[in-house]
């Protein structure tokens, strides 16, 4: 049975991906901070429960020797970076590069997959976005995720790791409590009103993390591995104001969003990606955004009220 590793595995994203690959017939061997009774053990063959970087990661690998490594740990709050950069770089650069030096000396054939974002790109010049635009992040966030891909490419040239980046856009999905959607329904929900920061015509690329993860399984399968990235959306731009609409129809709510007209730093304005790179490995989008932000809406009503 083909195994595969999963750091961060207790986390938002890291959830899905252990249940995607379980589903596909591969054994899971998860690794997180949290306690088990935390952690997706449904979906796992083993669970481990470590603070990576640990001493005990070498002696791990070297057991469970996996084939395919999805890097899912790290920080993942832009807002969080700008106030404490620190944390964010030890919790993203250096973690990577410890990973990637643990893989080189204990798993040299693993094939390496880092969890970036589209944060590395800031504010794009043109519209949709493709990996060979140049990055330009405006967040220390979008900065730590530009220096693991580097680190990635180091380690694929250097050392022959086989590894690739997936540039992650906007992430949503059940289970996930921050950013826009979540702050949407939390306060459609909570106080039947919405007030949002920014104009509105700010716009993003969302993915749900049903197709993030089986994106992972195309890439864990079919990608040259060589340092390389891949950008992970849908290629549908979708602007803030619009999107607070299908929320508000979604939870059938009597209310007209409000916006302050503030960005906050670090914010990037228009995101749309270009995704036909990963299109050619032979991925596809399943879940059109009306129906995962339904679905999530009533997830959040679930979580904040019960019912």
């Amino acid at each position: 049975m083909t195994s595969i590793l999963v750091t961060g595995v207790a986390g938002f994203i890291g959830r899905y991906v252990a249940r995607h690959f379980s589903e596909q017939g591969w054994s899971v061997i998860g690794i997180d901070n949290s306690p088990p009774e935390n952690a997706p053990l449904s979906n796992l063959s083993t669970y481990h429960r470590l603070q990576l970087p640990d001493t005990t990661f070498s002696g791990l690998l070297q057991q469970e020797s996996p084939q395919v490594c999805i890097h899912c740990a790290g920080r993942a709050s832009v807002g969080l970076s700008m106030t404490d950069p620190v944390a964010d770089f030890y919790g993203s650069t250096m973690l990577t590069f410890e990973v990637l030096n643990t893989l080189r000396l204990n798993a040299p054939s693993c094939r390496f997959i880092l969890l970036s974002s589209a944060a590395v790109y800031g504010n794009p010049e043109t519209l949709p976005i493709s990996e060979s635009q140049a990055p330009a992040p405006i967040s220390p966030y979008g900065f730590h995720k530009w220096q693991c891909e580097q680190l990635c490419l180091e380690f694929a040239k250097v050392y022959h790791l086989p590894t690739a980046s997936l540039r992650i856009f906007s992430a949503y999905g059940p289970g996930l409590r921050r950013q826009v959607l979540w702050d949407m329904c939390q306060k459609v929900i909570t106080q039947n009103s919405l007030t949002l920061q920014g104009t509105g015509k700010e716009s993003r690329d969302f993915i749900h993390a049903l197709d993030i993860a089986k994106a992972l399984g195309v890439v864990a399968t079919s990608a040259p591995m060589q340092g390389e990235v891949y950008n992970l959306g849908t290629g549908q731009e979708v602007a803030i104001a619009q999107l607070a609409h299908i929320v508000i129809d979604a939870l059938q709510a009597e209310c007209t969003p409000q916006f302050d007209g503030v960005v906050p730093p670090g914010t990037p304005l228009n995101w749309q990606a270009d995704i036909s790179k990963l299109k050619a490995l032979g991925f596809t989008a399943c879940v059109p955004l009306e129906r995962g932000v339904k679905t999530f809406a009533h997830w959040c009503r679930a979580e904040l009220v019960g019912v």
